[in-house]
């Protein structure tokens, strides 16, 4: 139904992930049907502890905290120390329902909080929600393009785009690239330009090249650090997150939050607790990875796709032979049975590359890997 008025309302962009139903009848004709590796979803289960925390908090009657019960908040900022480096006070830390609704809703808070603001800067090539989050706000996705590093060219952001802006957001590990890149320059370019700089750090666990990256490292003041259960601990299905940083923007987000409603259940802040108090199943889960990867990786050389495993994530960024992604992904679809993504669901810039997943179990893997190899 069209809205009143002479201007239609906002019609929803068809999802990404959507437009690859043209290629699952060319996957599934293999026997043993699909092997999805499009969407980064975890195959792996979650530690039986933390489901059994999830099932006896006793916690389910009431209302949980916005902000997060002090034992989510401690147990985050515990990890926050132990694996990352930092110290976190507990009024620079507050909870979120897992992260993606936090990353598509903060353009549309930051708005409230200076109307006077309507730019969204973002990586060229990267997740989709940072561009949409903008679109949802009714402000302007200005990419910011990647430097020979892979991190944000920041010199490329025009005086004019850096005086609008509500934020910049940076991704390390990089979704879908898995570049590992110095956090530092992003963090003094914000303070120097009076603009947030909001860190998508979820796949930090996963850091193969060097040391684990946070925007925390290089202070709190005019920054903001996004943690996720949902790729580290298998916990996709939860929603269980976090935001750290600087004091006052936490504080105005958690109250805007509050307002609205915003709360992780009571059942899920515990099995949260559980989750980033433990390390050890998190290491087994980057032994999986990485083999996985290396699997993946060595079967498209084989076939002359050439393909490195990343510095982190858990994603191989490919380059399409003749810079043709949809080839590659119909190819791999029919050769394989592999659903890909092509990179332009991740910007312009990324066309000329597919995105892998390396989220099925070693048994999938393997038998797309034969596949490929023409055995069996």
């Amino acid at each position: 139904m069209t809205p009143p008025g002479d201007q239609p309302g906002f019609v929803p962009p068809p999802y990404p992930y959507d437009r690859l139903r043209e290629l699952e009848p060319l996957a599934a004709a293999h026997e043993g049907g699909v092997v999805d590796l499009s969407i980064g979803t975890p195959c792996d289960a979650p530690p039986a502890f933390v489901l059994d925390a999830l099932s006896s908090s006793g916690t389910e009657r009431g209302y949980p905290a916005s902000i997060g019960s002090p034992a989510y908040r401690d147990a985050a900022a515990g990890w926050l120390e132990r694996r990352l480096g930092v110290t976190v006070a507990v009024d620079e830390l507050a909870a979120c329902i897992g992260t993606k609704e936090f990353v598509a809703g903060l353009p549309h808070w930051l708005r409230l909080r200076d109307p006077s603001r309507d730019t969204v800067l973002y990586p060229a090539i990267s997740y989709p929600s940072y561009a949409m989050g903008a679109t949802l706000a009714g402000a302007r996705a200005v990419p910011v393009p990647p430097g020979p590093d892979g991190a944000p060219d920041l010199d490329a952001i025009s005086a004019d785009d850096a005086s609008r802006a509500l934020c910049l957001w940076v991704n390390v590990p990089g979704n879908p690239t898995g570049a590992v890149t110095d956090l530092g320059p992003a963090a003094a370019w914000g303070r120097a330009h009076g603009v947030p700089v909001a860190s998508d750090e979820c796949y930090v666990e996963f850091t193969w090249q060097g040391p684990r990256r946070t925007i925390l490292e290089h202070g709190t003041d005019g920054v903001l650090a996004v943690h996720s259960l949902s790729k580290r601990s298998n916990l996709a299905g939860v929603r269980a997150g976090f935001y750290a940083g600087d004091a006052e923007l936490v504080h105005y987000l958690s109250e805007l939050r509050k307002h609205a409603g915003f709360m992780v259940p009571g059942p899920v802040q515990a099995a949260a607790v559980a989750a980033w108090r433990d390390d050890a199943h998190v290491d087994e889960q980057c032994g999986r990875y990485l083999a996985r990867l290396d699997l993946l990786a060595d079967t498209l050389c084989e076939r002359d796709i050439l393909a490195a495993r990343p510095d982190g994530a858990f994603y191989l960024w490919v380059a399409a032979p003749d810079g043709d992604a949809w080839g590659l992904a119909r190819r791999l679809a029919a050769e394989g049975g592999a659903l890909v993504s092509p990179g332009e669901f991740y910007g312009p810039q990324g066309a000329g590359f597919v995105r892998i997943a390396a989220v099925q179990p070693d048994d999938r893997l393997e038998l797309l890997a034969r596949r490929l190899r023409g055995v069996g």
